[in-house]
C-alpha cells in the first residue's frame, strides 16, 4: 500500500490538545483570521493535527492543503517560465506554483522558522495583498493566491521573523500532556491507526461528518453575527491595554470571536468569545524582542476584561485533556552549569582546587545596544543570511556562467539569448537551444555560525566588568538573531571550557544561557580556543557551507597549567587552520593596560576591539570626529 492509499489521521480522533484544535477550526470557520503558528516541542501531533484540518476542508469546500517546502525553490513557490515550452516550442509559458496551488485552501509549513528569508519575504506579500505578482526575466504574470497560512515550529530551533510572527493570526503552544490517562489514550489511538488506517478511518466517519457539517453551519452563521458596541470597546481597551504595535491584532481578535461565536451556536459576540480570541491572538504580538518570553498573564486579561472570573470551555468536540488557558509554563531558569543535573557531557564548572576562589553567579548584564557589523572575510556560499558575502540563489545577478556551474543559481537570460543569437543559423525567429543555456551567478548576504567564546575567570568576574561583557555579548547575539545566524555559546573558567549551548538558531534560548552562568577560578584561555576549534570542526561536517565567526570576549590572560601562555599560542594557531574567522573582544578595563587581548588577536589573525567601541553609536562618533 502506497503513502497515498492511506487516509489521514481523523481530526476528531485527536486526544487533547483543545486549545490547538479549536484555533484551526476557527480559521477554518473563517479564514480571514489569517491562519495559525504552532508552536512545540518535537513529537506533539503538529503536523498530524495540520493534515487532519486539510481532509476535513476538502469535505467542506473543496479546498486544499499545500505543504510549503522549506528547502524549495523561489520558482516552485511563486511559479516561473515554463523552460521546456519556452525552449522547445516557442511559446512564452508560465508554470504556477506553490501559492496558485494553495489558493482558496491551506498553505502549511512544517519547521516555519527555518524557512529561508527569500521565501519569507514572498509569503509575506503574498498574504498582504492576496496575490502573486512575478516580474522578472522577461515574465509578467498575476494570480490570486488568498489561503490559511498555518505553521509549525519548535522554538527550540530557533524564531520567526517579527514580519512573518505577526501575519499569522492566532498562535499556540504545544506540549506532550503529562498526564498517564491522556497519554495512554494517545498511544492507543495510534497503535490502532497504524495498525488498520482505513478501519480507524471508518469508525471516525460519523464524528469527522459531524464537524464538517458544524464548519459549514458555523460558516452560513458569520455574516450574522452581532458584534455589540461595547465588545468592540472591550476588544479595543483589551489591545490597547496590552500595548500592542498597530491595528491588526484588534482586527485578528474581533474576526477570531466572531467566528468563536458563530461556533458555539450564538448570535452575538460575548465577554467570552473575546477572551478566547485574545488568549490565542495576543501572545505573539507581544513579543518586541527575541528575548522577550511567549505569554499572555492571564490576571493582567482578566483586569483588562473586566471580568474577574470567566470560565469558557475551549474543547471544540468535547473532552479531551483540560487546556491550561495560556502557552504552557515556563520549565525555570537555565541550570547553572554546575548545578544539580546538569549534563556532564556539556556543562560544569572547573576547579582550582583547595584554596580556589568560591563559584559566584555572573552579574546581569546591561542594557543591549546596537553593535558593530562583525563579518566573515572572503566570500561564502552558506544559507541565505543578512551577515557575510556569499554567493547564493537570493543575491544580485553579477555575472553568466556554464549551465553546469554549481555556484549559479536561475537563469541568465539575457545571456541565453545572446548565446542563442551566436549560434542563429540566420534571419527567422530566435529559438534558444538547451546548449545555449546560461546560468546566472548571484552574489549576497548568508548566515553563519556565531561562537561567543566568554572568559568566566576569576579575572573577569568583577561585577562591573562581567556585567558589561554580558551585555556586549547579548548585544551581539540579538544582532546574530537579526542576521539569521546560528549561534554557540562556550565559557571557560578554572580548568575547563564547557558549551554552555550547542548551535541553535534560538536566540530566546541562547539569551537565557549567556544571562546567567558561574563564574571564578583561573583563566584555561587555551582549553576555550580548543573547544571553539572542536565545534568548528564538527559543525563543518553537519553543513559544510556555513562558515564559523568566533567571537572572543576575554582580557587576553591565560594562567592555569604549564606554559598557559605558549599552549594558548598553539590552540589560537589551530583554531586558524581550520579557517574560521574570529573577532577579540579586549574587555580589559585596568587603568594601566596590558594588551594581552591584542597579542592574542595577532596570534588569531584577528582584529581586536576594545569592549567600549563595540557599539556601533560609538564607531559612528569617532567617525565623525575624524572627519
Amino acid at each position: 500500500m502506497s503513502s497515498a492509499d492511506i487516509p489521514p489521521y481523523p481530526f476528531s480522533a485527536i486526544v487533547g490538545h483543545d486549545r490547538l484544535r479549536l484555533a484551526l477550526l476557527l480559521c477554518a470557520v473563517r479564514p480571514e483570521i489569517g491562519g495559525v503558528l504552532i508552536r512545540g516541542e518535537k513529537g506533539t501531533a503538529k503536523s498530524t493535527a495540520v493534515r487532519a484540518l486539510g481532509a476535513l476542508l476538502a469535505g467542506v469546500d473543496g479546498g486544499r492543503l499545500v505543504e510549503l517546502p522549506i528547502g524549495a525553490t523561489e520558482d516552485r513557490v511563486i511559479g516561473s517560465l515554463d523552460l521546456q515550452k519556452v525552449l522547445g516550442q516557442g511559446e512564452h509559458a508560465f508554470s504556477p506554483g506553490l501559492l496558485a496551488g494553495a489558493h482558496g485552501g491551506v498553505l502549511y509549513v512544517d519547521e516555519v522558522n527555518l524557512l529561508h528569508d527569500h521565501l519569507v519575504d514572498i509569503l509575506l506579500d503574498a498574504a498582504a495583498m492576496g496575490r502573486v505578482h512575478i516580474e522578472r526575466e522577461g515574465i509578467s504574470h498575476s494570480h490570486d493566491a488568498r489561503f490559511v497560512l498555518i505553521g509549525t515550529m519548535n522554538p527550540e530551533e530557533g524564531e520567526l521573523r517579527p514580519q512573518l510572527l505577526d501575519r499569522f493570526g492566532l498562535t499556540v503552544e504545544v506540549r506532550a500532556s503529562r498526564d498517564v490517562e491522556v497519554r495512554t489514550a494517545v498511544i492507543s489511538a495510534r497503535l490502532a491507526y497504524e495498525a488498520d488506517p482505513h478501519g480507524f478511518a471508518a469508525r471516525h466517519l460519523d464524528a469527522e461528518a459531524e464537524l464538517t457539517g458544524k464548519i459549514a453551519a458555523a460558516r452560513a452563521r458569520v455574516p450574522q453575527i452581532v458584534l455589540p458596541d461595547n465588545e468592540l470597546r472591550r476588544i479595543a481597551g483589551l489591545c490597547a491595554a496590552f500595548d500592542v504595535d498597530g491595528m491588526r491584532a484588534d482586527l485578528v481578535v474581533a474576526r477570531t470571536a466572531v467566528a468563536h461565536a458563530a461556533w458555539r451556536g450564538a448570535d452575538q459576540v460575548a465577554a467570552e468569545d473575546i477572551r478566547v480570541a485574545a488568549e490565542l491572538a495576543l501572545p505573539h504580538r507581544r513579543r518586541r524582542d527575541p528575548f522577550d518570553d511567549p505569554g499572555l498573564d492571564p490576571e493582567l486579561l482578566d483586569e483588562a476584561l473586566g471580568d474577574p472570573d470567566p470560565d469558557p470551555d475551549p474543547d471544540p468536540t468535547g473532552g479531551g485533556e483540560p487546556d491550561p488557558g495560556g502557552p504552557p509554563p515556563d520549565s525555570g531558569p537555565p541550570r547553572s552549569p554546575d548545578g544539580p543535573g546538569a549534563d556532564a557531557g556539556e556543562t560544569g564548572a572547573g576547579s582550582d582546587g583547595p584554596g580556589a576562589a568560591p563559584n559566584r553567579p555572573s552579574a546581569p548584564p546591561t542594557a543591549t545596544f546596537r553593535t558593530r557589523a562583525l563579518r566573515v572575510p572572503g566570500i561564502g556560499e552558506g544559507a541565505p543570511g543578512r551577515r557575510s558575502v556569499a554567493r547564493n540563489r537570493t543575491g544580485a545577478v553579477i555575472s553568466p556562467a556554464g549551465p553546469d556551474d554549481e555556484t549559479a543559481s536561475g537563469i541568465h537570460l539575457f545571456a541565453t539569448l545572446l548565446r542563442a543569437a551566436e549560434h542563429a543559423g540566420g534571419p527567422g525567429p530566435l529559438r534558444p537551444g538547451i546548449a545555449d543555456l546560461r546560468r546566472a551567478i548571484r552574489e549576497g548576504r548568508e548566515g553563519n555560525l556565531v561562537i561567543f567564546l566568554v572568559d568566566a575567570s576569576g579575572s573577569m568576574a568583577a561585577r562591573d566588568r562581567m556585567s558589561a561583557v554580558t551585555g556586549a555579548a547579548l548585544s551581539l547575539l540579538r544582532d546574530a538573531y537579526q542576521r539569521r545566524d546560528k549561534v554557540a555559546v562556550i565559557t571557560f573558567r578554572g580548568r575547563r571550557a564547557d558549551l554552555l549551548l550547542p548551535p541553535t538558531s534560538s536566540a530566546h534560548i541562547a539569551g537565557r544561557r549567556l544571562a546567567r552562568f558561574d563564574t571564578g577560578g583561573k583563566t584555561p584561555l587555551a582549553e576555550g580556543l580548543l573547544a571553539a576549534r572542536d565545534l568548528v570542526t564538527r559543525e563543518r561536517i553537519r553543513d559544510r557551507t556555513r562558515r564559523a565567526l568566533v567571537v572572543v570576549l576575554t582580557d587576553g590572560r591565560a594562567t592555569g597549567g604549564p606554559d598557559p601562555l605558549g599552549r594558548t599560542r598553539t590552540a589560537a594557531a589551530r583554531l586558524r587552520a581550520e579557517g574560521a574567522a574570529s573577532v577579540v573582544v579586549d574587555c580589559e578595563t585596568s587603568f594601566v593596560r596590558l594588551g594581552l587581548a591584542g597579542e592574542l588577536a595577532r596570534a588569531l589573525d584577528a582584529p581586536a576591539i576594545r569592549l567600549d567601541q563595540l557599539r556601533a553609536d560609538t564607531l559612528t562618533a569617532a567617525v565623525r570626529a575624524a572627519a
